[in-house]
């Protein structure tokens, strides 16, 4: 029997601290949920190189954890132009960040580059705003993403058929 591969998706902000890793932690989440983490795999990365190594902003795992996400296991990484060979969904939160990464694509990978909130059916707003220099915003930023997680996954669930 042939094992089919899963459906790997990376989120990715500026420092991958406060935003891509709201929304690793809350889609991993609904995949674990829905007993999909099997057939779908998930990353967070930030385009720029200022967190390596770092932890989540304490505000934003403050805030997922008031909500039962546990962001604690993740660190920050650096998105490369490789990620578009080993993820099928490339997830951005904002349209500069979507910029970047499409500007490091070598042309030859086949992930789907996009805006986080495309997939959101409750916000019209494109960009999910950085709560980073404030100390407000981090609920609003994990409302849109939670929204958005949701019609991401549907979205997957049914391009790919997984149940």
């Amino acid at each position: 029997m042939n094992k089919i591969e899963p459906v790997k998706v990376l989120f990715v902000c500026m420092g991958n601290i406060c935003r891509s890793p709201t929304a690793h932690g809350v889609f991993q989440a609904l995949v674990d949920e829905q007993g999909l983490n099997s057939q779908i795999l998930v990353d967070s990365a930030g385009t720029h190189s200022y967190h390596i190594g770092s932890p989540p902003d304490p505000r934003s795992l403050s805030t997922a954890r008031s909500r039962g996400v546990d962001l604690s296991g993740l660190r920050a990484r650096q998105f490369q132009s490789d990620d578009y060979n080993h993820f099928d969904f490339l997830i951005a939160m904002d349209q500069s960040n979507r910029s970047i990464m499409a500007a490091l694509n070598p042309g030859k990978g086949q992930a789907k580059l996009a805006l986080m909130l495309e997939f959101s059916k409750s916000y019209k707003q494109r960009e999910v705003p950085d709560p980073y220099y404030g100390d407000d915003g981090f609920d609003q930023v994990f409302d849109m993403i939670a929204d958005a997680s949701e019609g991401l996954l549907e979205h997957i669930r049914q391009q790919y058929s997984l149940r």
